[in-house]
């Protein structure tokens, strides 16, 4: 490999992370564009290994420049169909990360990479080696492509000019799904892409559930594990329904003990709070909870901006990603807010609160008529006041819930009163694990004592002590 191209290629890189100090260049990514596709295409449609580069390569490059870059691959052989598109693309995020001095993050056109200085200075001064490269690999690794052809853009005209046409490819696989439902098939599938970046994350996908990286879909899932069954997209068979609305099923929980080396065993595919889908990192989507107003936001890659919370999405994203079930924070594909079943075992649309307004207007069509108008953008509220402000005054589902807990804090008052919890200095050790959440917080109350009010909570106390009331 050393004698045929300027780097190293091994599955050891994968998880490589290339820092802006260590960076020589930027390519695509949350401040530029580009987008990267695979097509399928007849064989006398390719010239087998066919490198071409559209605008400046990497020699032309400033060091700490940014440029626009989209990837185009052809594919062609006898089993070659249009379904295998996207699981060749999603396969292009883990053979450029077997280059060392490469990183390649997420997808579609929201795909992100950088070239690392070191890798400049030992000779990777073009795009073709890289190229060549993941070329080789396609047919290495996916024997039934027989050709491969790859074009390369770092011209932004030229990217500009078919970014419409490739969002709708993009949308035509998405739409796919829409009649197909959960209950309608009897065997998911998974996907382990990422586990290089998160080891435990097991991304289950499903007819109502796309992967959280958006590109791939159940039909995509399927054609992968069929061609490619030893492969990282793999069939799970559905098993017992424990839980229909939340989405739990014994087949996906077996299989998630089993390739999450024992990290969790149980997955609720619909819920936020509840044994959630874990969170790789390639998510399209944060979902994040705002407990002062007991409802949950959203925002996407694009948003640049500061959530309600004080949050942007790159801090949101470093709390959810790893791999685990981080309840707080749930990583999402795009058309998951499609989906019927989105989050339905905590609320579904009734409990989403804030999103970008440019996330908000692209599924526009899927949010509920008598919901639309209530979820909040960045032009009603900016932070969590003018959000309750807002929430109210357009009598969102969320105002209904707040009367309901006012209702019952009188009886909880009472439940205080009979055994009232003294501390000074506190005494009282306890953990409260994630899966108690959404809660109200311990408030101070009266003079003697602590009341507290945990909705929906597990607590696990190691130590309390009750003082009579002198």
């Amino acid at each position: 490999m050393a004698d045929e191209y300027p780097f190293e290629i091994s599955p050891m890189f994968e998880g490589e992370r290339i820092r802006k100090d260590g960076m020589h260049v930027e390519l695509s990514g949350p401040k530029s564009k580009g987008y990267e596709l695979v097509r399928a295409t007849s064989m006398d449609e390719i010239e087998d290994g066919k490198f071409t580069l559209i605008g400046p390569d990497i020699s032309e490059m400033e060091e700490g420049s940014r440029h626009p870059f989209a990837m185009i691959y052809k594919i062609a052989g006898e089993l070659v169909e249009e379904d295998l598109e996207s699981i060749v693309e999603r396969r292009n995020h883990d053979f450029q990360n077997y280059i060392q001095g490469l990183m390649h993050l997420n997808q579609r056109y929201d795909v992100w990479i950088r070239v690392s200085k070191d890798a400049v200075a030992k000779g990777l001064t073009s795009f073709e080696p890289i190229a060549q490269a993941v070329m080789m690999l396609f047919k290495n690794e996916l024997p039934f492509i027989e050709k491969v052809e790859a074009v390369y853009i770092t011209d932004l005209a030229e990217i500009e000019k078919e970014m419409d046409n490739v969002k709708a490819i993009y949308k035509s696989r998405d739409d796919r799904t829409r009649d197909l439902h959960d209950e309608d098939v009897d065997t998911f599938y998974g996907c382990t892409l990422c586990q290089s970046f998160a080891p435990s994350n097991v991304c289950v996908i499903t007819p109502d559930r796309i992967s959280l990286c958006g590109a791939i879909n159940w039909f995509d899932g399927r054609a992968a594990a069929k061609v490619d069954p030893e492969g990282p997209q793999f069939a799970i068979p559905k098993g017992d329904t424990i839980n229909a609305v939340a989405g739990e099923y014994s087949g996906v929980n077996d299989l998630a003990k089993s390739l999450s080396s024992g990290e969790y065993d149980r997955i609720n595919l619909h819920s936020f709070f509840e044994y959630p889908h874990t969170s790789c990192g390639c998510f399209e989507v944060v979902g994040f909870y705002i407990p002062e107003v007991d409802g949950i936001g959203w925002v996407d890659r694009d948003f640049t901006g500061v959530a309600p919370n004080g949050l942007p999405f790159s801090t949101m994203a470093g709390q959810t990603g790893g791999g685990k079930q981080v309840v707080g924070f749930l990583g999402i594909g795009i058309n998951y807010f499609r989906s019927p079943k989105f989050i339905q075992a905590d609320g579904g649309w009734d409990r989403v609160v804030w999103m970008p307004k440019h996330l908000k207007d692209r599924v526009l069509a899927d949010i509920p008529a008598n919901i639309a108008d209530k979820v909040a953008t960045e032009e009603d509220a900016s932070d969590l006041d003018s959000l309750k402000n807002f929430l109210t005054e357009k009598d969102h589902p969320i105002v209904q819930r707040w009367e309901e807990e006012a209702e019952e804090e009188p009886e909880a008052e009472e439940e205080v009163q009979e055994a009232t919890m003294f501390a000074a200095p506190p005494t009282m050790q306890n953990t409260m694990p994630m899966q108690g959440m959404p809660m109200m917080m311990p408030s101070s109350s009266g003079t003697g004592g602590v009341k507290i009010i945990l909705k929906n909570a597990k607590v696990s106390i190691e130590k309390v002590i009750i003082q009579k009331k002198e």
